[in-house]
């Protein structure tokens, strides 16, 4: 997983699989971002794009993340969900929390976010 740091924002590139032994690195990149505290302000931008597999763990992770986040008074948004995750999600009914978008500028330029069916990267809804 790669951080890039932006003025206002952090996106976190998730690559291959979200699983029981990838999530520490989301857990680890997301306790740092809280660490930063009230300097920190914006959006945190998952870009899935590159993401294979999610599984229980991944999930968990990311609903993990976005309840800390919403804590502090930030939002996480979800960009370029592969298709099979976007499946996921609604099946789940986490299409109803996670703010997803088609793509990373779309989800830094993105308010409060869409609510409703989660979309594929493609931007079809599953």
């Amino acid at each position: 997983m790669d951080v890039r740091h932006g003025a206002r924002h952090v996106v976190l590139v998730l690559r291959g699989e979200l699983d029981f032994d990838s999530t520490v690195q989301l857990r680890e990149a997301g306790e740092r971002e809280l660490a930063r505290g009230a300097g920190a302000v914006g959006p945190v931008v998952a870009d899935c794009a590159a993401l294979e597999f999610c599984d229980s763990s991944g999930i968990s992770a990311l609903v993990r993340l976005h309840q800390r986040l919403a804590e502090a008074g930030r939002a996480l948004r979800l960009a370029s969900v592969p298709g099979s995750v976007a499946r996921l999600f609604s099946l789940t009914g986490l299409d109803q929390v996670f703010s997803v978008y088609a793509d990373v500028p779309a989800a830094l330029a993105g308010g409060a976010g869409p609510r409703g069916p989660a979309r594929s990267s493609e931007g079809q809804p599953v």
